[in-house]
């Protein structure tokens, strides 16, 4: 459940990034727009003046001075499109709009005329003998194009969001399909091994006649006990559990006293001979005992024949260290962090789960780590336990 939330505010982060960005852009980009509309109009005023100038220049001394300059500047707008029309709107000249929509519609111009006066203000030219014409203009092609791109870009940044939560809807459901069925599995071969052993006692006892021997009382209690940690699991998965302070090599040592019974006699697993038996943490015992079997058993697939298992606890001034060694297969580098993923197994009888509990356990409830220290093929693999120890 902690897992999902975070995916849930992680979902809500990338959401609220993505309509900064776009928000920024949009922003950005309508700056941008009003810098160019700016110089845009300065541009045409430019311009007002040029065909003042040669209008009076006709006028007032016909022939007389270089006005060439005047027509580059005229000439030299390639992008504005604009439109130069007396008091009375009749159109005298046009620049930089659709040649062919003239030609094949007669009323383009006068359109063209009406959007610009929507547009802009038009420009007035102020002849001293003549009277006075205006300049007409639209946004060039590139504002247009800058004002629409931010809108483009926020409908592709929305389209994305969409599609990612979709996707991270489609791959959250998968893995708690995954997590469910891997689960109902983990329960009965949980549970397996205890009800066997039990109906085992029953058979027994009827085979004696009713008479209970000690050893019968003893496997009973091992049994009876095992159940009752199965059902302590599975009743903190959904819950927050307290953690208490415990001997780490103790909590272990239980583990192994379970798992050596039923563990071939080709598989040698026990303690490493520099193991500190001291070592104290914080730990939630019915999950952590969990963790150290999935562990071994994942060593135990590992090995596939003659190997040991050896278990070393090192003590430092920060973390209590738990480092599970095994003489097996080995695992790929490019693997190391796929093991720990739900669904995932090499092996043909598993189900990929018993990692994916491990490493939730030990960070959603102890807030520590475990991760694959070492692994090398066909040499072995050590799975390496931190825990924070307890400040006292």
């Amino acid at each position: 459940m902690i897992n999902y939330q975070q995916k849930k505010y992680w979902k809500i982060t990338l959401f609220i990034f993505a309509i900064l960005i776009s928000v920024g852009s949009l922003v950005y980009t309508r700056f941008l727009v009003e810098k160019l509309k700016i110089s845009q109009y300065k541009t045409v005023q430019l311009l007002a003046d040029a065909y003042l100038q040669i209008g009076e220049s006709f006028i007032n001394n016909p022939g007389g001075s270089d006005i060439s300059f005047l027509f580059e500047i005229i000439k030299s707008n390639e992008d504005i499109p604009l439109i130069l029309a007396d008091s009375s709107e009749n159109i005298l000249e046009h620049r930089n709009l659709d040649s062919v929509k003239i030609l094949k519609n007669a009323d383009y111009l006068k359109e063209q005329l009406i959007i610009m006066k929507h547009q802009y203000k038009p420009i007035p030219i102020h002849y001293t003998f003549t009277g006075t014409q205006f300049i007409y203009y639209k946004n060039s092609d590139l504002i247009t194009q800058l004002t629409i791109y931010p809108y483009i870009q926020l409908f592709f940044v929305i389209l994305f969001i969409f599609v990612s939560y979709f996707a991270f809807n489609s791959s959250r459901k998968y893995e708690q399909n995954k997590v469910w069925s891997g689960m109902s599995r983990e329960t009965a071969h949980q549970l397996g091994t205890p009800v066997s052993s039990l109906i085992a006692l029953k058979e027994n006892i009827k085979l004696s006649d009713g008479v209970i021997s000690p050893e019968l009382i003893t496997e009973f209690e091992k049994d009876t006990n095992r159940l009752e940690l199965i059902t302590d699991r599975f009743s903190k998965i959904g819950s927050i559990p307290k953690p208490e302070i415990r001997n780490i090599y103790e909590v272990v040592s239980l583990s192994l006293d379970y798992l050596k019974p039923r563990v071939s006699r080709k598989v040698s697993i026990g303690f490493d001979e520099r193991a500190n038996k001291n070592a104290h943490a914080a730990i939630i015992p019915s999950l952590f005992d969990w963790v150290i079997e999935n562990i071994c058993k994942n060593a135990i697939n590992a090995i596939e024949g003659t190997g040991t298992i050896s278990i070393m606890i090192e003590d430092t001034p920060h973390y209590v260290i738990i480092d599970i060694t095994d003489s097996g297969k080995g695992i790929p580098r490019s693997k190391h962090r796929t093991v720990f993923k739900a669904g995932y197994t090499t092996s043909q009888r598993g189900w990929g789960l018993g990692l994916s509990l491990s490493k939730r356990i030990i960070e959603m409830f102890h807030k520590g780590q475990v991760y694959v220290k070492w692994s090398e093929l066909g040499k072995g693999t050590t799975f390496r336990i931190k825990l924070k120890k307890n400040k006292t």
